[in-house]
């Protein structure tokens, strides 16, 4: 974490891997279109988890890429996040310093959030306030090399009660996508 000098905490953690990481994602050929087989993952994970929003997320030095991307209205565009989202252009991109899978790569282990603003160091972030999100839940991605390609993630605009249960449902979910990278990667797909 780097030091704010206003008095807030650095929202997104420093990422020294991310040079590694994109060199990965680039020999995989992920992490710069939309994916069909990503999609429908996304929308799988909406329905196993009953969350309204669902990502597969590939994350380089300044950016998260949405490759699979589920939202209620099933338009994968993502602009159904909120007014601001749509109007601040939040697609299939957002900024490195929006939201909390960033810190899931940092950290390499799964976040469970039942509702952001019982977290100081999350409830800051611009997600918040300015797409609506409460709740969220996500794991890493870690391939074969041991890189942290990116998560997979729910979101809501409510506080989710995700518990135990959802938390293992997220890194089960994870290793499943790795797997079908690995597949792909392998020529099995």
């Amino acid at each position: 974490m780097m030091y704010d000098p206003t008095g807030h905490l650095l929202l997104t953690p420093i990422d020294n891997d991310a040079p590694t990481r994109v060199q990965r994602l680039r020999r995989l050929g992920l992490g710069e279109h939309a994916d069909p087989a990503f999609d429908a993952f996304a929308d799988r994970l909406a329905e196993v988890t009953g969350a309204p929003y669902s990502m597969v997320n590939f994350i380089d030095e300044n950016r998260q890429f949405f490759a699979g991307l589920h939202t209620p209205a099933g338009s994968q565009s993502g602009a159904e996040l909120g007014a601001a989202a749509a109007s601040s252009g939040v697609s299939r991109y957002m900024a490195r310093d929006h939201g909390y899978c960033p810190h899931v790569v940092v950290r390499r282990k799964a976040l469970v959030l039942e509702d952001v603003c019982d977290y100081p160091r999350f409830a800051g972030n611009p997600v918040v306030d300015e797409i609506g999100i409460r709740s969220y839940l996500g794991a890493p991605l870690i391939d074969r090399t041991g890189i942290a390609l990116g998560t997979i993630c729910v979101v809501d605009t409510e506080p989710r009660p995700w518990g135990r249960a959802g938390l293992e449902t997220i890194k089960s979910l994870a290793a499943e996508l790795v797997g079908q990278i690995h597949r792909r990667e392998d020529g099995g797909i």
